[in-house]
């Protein structure tokens, strides 16, 4: 008799067809998945396209990650952008969309109101990004740029987010609303607070919305009895030709313009310069294709350029809340009545499935329907203007700074806190000193 042990049974192993488990999600909203998202989001397009997850705020709401579900979500009428659709109690809503719009009476804007009532504001403020108009306000940023520019050269220096990203889209909105010259600097004071999130003294940007909204109050007031030719005289025209804008709606319609069309360009600019000095031999191809072109400042990689600097790194991280107004099934997963909705317009432009090679920067990129304005009936009005105010930053800095460079290395830069916009604190970077322009004045003629 044999008295070794018999061979023990081995104990049943899964189906050889079933798919191992994934890995465990990737921690999100830490410091260090706000200096690079991209492979967490890449891990969610592969395992959990459309994800429930809890948000720094502690509100719970599902992400969209995927290309085809981002672009199905933000043109879905289901969708809501009326906060007033969201489920939670007033305490959670509260933690939604701008900070400090809600007590600051200026909830009635764009970004906040779904058809019948965006259809016609929207008409409204159109008129004033008209391709035409835009084309017209090129020389004021052209100078502009060069002028803030001239502020700096010759110190071989600058933080280009402190210096130069911010300052130019502030002061180009602040001319366009129709802020005179002489109250720019508060708005750039006020808009500094709001951008700095959690940077600033705590209830900093509430304040900063209140006084913003009060003054938006008076100028309107003024506006009235001495109507010019900016946007702000055109909404009062309109609400006075029978179109109903109110003044909450007139006030709120200039603060989302403010707020929304400065802040992605400063992240456009600052992403922007930053991909190109972290890839010498795209910016090099931009540089020759500007030094080839018969228009100085424009050439048809610089076009094709921005397209791509906005899909690769784009100033808007997440397109801006949604709620749901019925159950409906989004990238098969089921979405109940009042759960919030982002779209990660900076996964979907990362997706495989749409971009080919879509980690890699190529400037010349063709096909490139990329999401970084949205989609829909919300793709951004303010678009043409930005890309006026991202075209002639790129290339007025690679022609007057050649030898630009940073000045600290890439991994102690720090990006903003924040859900939806993703910018950099600071860029600083060197360069040899130069000379100001011919027709350069004192920066407080801005």
């Amino acid at each position: 008799m044999n008295d070794s042990p018999a061979p023990s049974t081995p104990e049943p192993s899964a189906c050889p067809h079933e798919a191992a488990p994934a890995a465990p999600a990737p921690e999100l909203f830490t410091w260090e998945f706000a200096s690079d998202p991209y492979p967490a989001y890449a891990w969610l397009r592969e395992h959990r396209p459309v994800h429930r997850t809890a948000l720094p705020s502690g509100v719970e709401a599902w992400l969209v990650t995927r290309y085809g579900d981002a672009r199905q979500a933000l043109a879905d009428s289901r969708l809501s952008k009326n906060p007033a659709n969201h489920a939670e109690s007033p305490h959670a809503k509260g933690k939604t969309g701008i900070p400090g719009e809600r007590k600051a009476e200026l909830m009635t804007h764009l970004l906040n109101i779904d058809p019948p009532d965006h259809t016609r504001l929207r008409r409204l403020v159109s008129k004033a990004f008209t391709p035409r108009r835009v084309a017209e306000f090129a020389p004021r940023v052209q100078e502009l740029t060069d002028r803030l520019i001239d502020g700096f050269i010759e110190e071989g220096k600058a933080d280009l987010i402190h210096d130069f990203a911010f300052p130019l889209p502030i002061y180009a909105i602040c001319d366009l609303l129709g802020v005179p010259r002489e109250d720019q600097d508060d708005f750039r004071d006020w808009a500094g607070m709001m951008i700095r999130h959690g940077g600033g003294p705590r209830g900093g940007v509430a304040r900063s919305v209140k006084k913003m909204r009060g003054y938006l109050a008076e100028l309107i007031h003024r506006k009235r009895e001495n109507p010019g030719d900016d946007l702000i005289s055109g909404l009062i025209r309109a609400s006075d030709h029978g179109e109903h804008l109110t003044e909450n709606e007139a006030a709120a319609m200039a603060f989302i313009l403010l707020f929304a069309g400065f802040e992605t360009t400063v992240n456009l600019i600052g992403n922007g310069t930053y991909a190109l000095l972290r890839h010498p031999e795209q910016r090099a191809r931009l540089e020759a294709s500007l030094e080839a072109s018969p228009v100085p400042g424009e050439s048809a990689l610089l076009a094709t350029g921005l397209e791509e600097l906005l899909r690769f790194d784009g100033p808007v991280e997440m397109a801006t809340w949604r709620y749901a107004t019925e159950p409906l099934t989004l990238g098969g997963e089921e979405i109940a009545a009042g759960d919030p909705v982002l779209v990660v317009l900076a996964a979907a432009d990362r997706d495989p499935e749409r971009f080919r090679d879509p980690d890699t920067l190529d400037l010349a990129r063709s096909d490139n329907q990329h999401l970084g304005y949205g989609h829909g009936i919300h793709y951004c009005l303010g678009a043409p203007l930005a890309r006026l105010e991202g075209q002639t930053a790129l290339a007025t800095l690679l022609r007057r700074l050649p030898d630009l460079r940073l000045a600290e290395e890439p991994t102690d830069l720090r990006w903003r806190g924040g859900l939806i916009m993703r910018g950099l604190r600071t860029l600083p970077v060197e360069f040899e000193p130069g000379n100001r322009s011919e027709k350069s004045d004192a920066l407080s003629t801005l």
